[in-house]
């Protein structure tokens, strides 16, 4: 049973503990039955048309449009501990939807939030090119004018999460506005808009839901811009700011689980006679990886409160979160992972599942590198 003292802290409201025993006697009830890791689509679509029934999506896609990222945080955390693929599939509404809700006009809103708030469209934000990951700045997709008040996208996106089963895109393109930056726009597009190719599916270590998407002559209405022209790379860290601090959740998640189920394999496993947490060094792991697992908690709450609090931007918070959280996870799960011995490797069992599901979260939304970066700045800038 994972620890959930954390939640007397003073971070939290009465409403965050209890949506945290929603979440969490939820997903105990229904995760098993919808995740199937040998059909990732089918999974994906069943866990948010499940997710959309419960209510736990107009979290993600707010109708009032202001987030409560503790409640991001709370719900990525229990959905991970449960299953990596229930948080990826919650976390996706939030964050291919994210731009649309912090800057997106009322029409474009009501054409697509309410699909994504129900679990009846998966959505997508496509923001990586093969040139252009951690450095926004780099992208190239070009958005055109097309004359009738159209755009027109062409170029290429890759490593895009639900690639291939998402109904709506979030694509940041380069308008020409000014040099770098500041010359990126976002759009909406539809998936069915012609022009738009699911090019290749990708595999990863963990299974997920990730595709090559290219553009080619393909034309939306100039109405589909999220935000003024120009904005785009604003808008997108503004989205990141919100959702980076639920990627370390996440990795809290994933810890936790991996801390539980090392808590009951040191307790039965026998070694030399006696119980394997009987010897002082598995006590010693288990303390660090309990001490690790609260220095994120306390960060990653501290990133959501301030932000909930009413700071504009918590881009160094957001960053520390990140950084720790899923860097310590990563110790965490290794530890376990040594721990169980042989069956710590065995194909499918939980520790060898949340080695594969950590090591993707050191690098989405921002590697630890560039994590780095962004708080060295904030203090130089300071």
């Amino acid at each position: 049973m994972a620890d959930k003292s954390f939640l007397d802290w003073p971070f939290f409201e009465e409403r965050h503990r209890a949506l945290a025993e929603e979440a969490d006697g939820w997903a105990a009830a229904n995760v098993p039955s919808l995740v199937d890791h040998h059909d990732v689509d089918g999974s994906c679509r069943r866990l948010v048309a499940a997710m959309g029934s419960a209510g736990f999506l107009a979290h993600a896609a707010p109708e009032d449009g202001r987030f409560d990222v503790r409640s991001l945080c709370i719900l990525r955390e229990t959905l991970a501990r449960h299953d990596g693929l229930a948080d990826f599939a919650f976390a996706m509404q939030g964050l291919g939807t994210g731009a649309l809700t912090l800057s997106g006009s009322e029409a474009l809103k009501e054409r697509v939030m309410p699909g994504v708030r129900s679990g009846k469209t998966i959505a997508a934000f496509a923001l990586t090119e093969p040139e252009a990951g951690s450095d926004v700045a780099e992208i190239a997709l070009a958005a055109t004018p097309a004359g009738n008040d159209m755009v027109r996208l062409d170029g290429e996106k890759t490593w895009i999460s639900n690639g291939g089963i998402a109904g709506h895109y979030v694509v940041f393109a380069r308008t020409g506005e000014a040099p770098g930056a500041r010359g990126l726009s976002a759009f909406s597009v539809p998936a069915d808009t012609s022009g738009l190719i699911v090019a290749e599916r990708l595999e990863t270590i963990a299974p997920h839901p990730l595709a090559r998407l290219t553009f080619e002559d393909c034309r939306i209405p100039a109405t589909n811009r999220i935000g003024e022209a120009g904005a785009g790379f604003k808008i997108a860290m503004a989205t990141l700011d919100v959702f980076r601090s639920t990627v370390g959740a996440a990795a809290l998640g994933f810890a936790r689980r991996a801390l539980d189920v090392t808590l009951e394999r040191a307790q039965t496993r026998k070694l030399f006679d006696a119980p394997l947490a009987d010897m002082q060094l598995t006590q010693t792991a288990l303390a660090e990886m309990a001490t690790a697992i609260d220095t994120s908690a306390l960060l990653v709450y501290r990133a959501a409160w301030t932000r909930d609090a009413g700071a504009p931007r918590i881009t160094r918070e957001a960053a520390m979160a990140k950084m720790v959280a899923t860097e310590s996870a990563q110790e965490v799960i290794d530890r376990a992972v040594q721990l169980h011995g042989g069956e710590g490797v065995r194909s499918g069992s939980v520790p060898e599942t949340l080695y594969r599901e950590i090591r993707a979260l050191r690098i989405y939304e921002g590697a630890t590198e560039v994590q780095k970066l962004i708080i060295a700045r904030q203090l130089l800038s300071s």
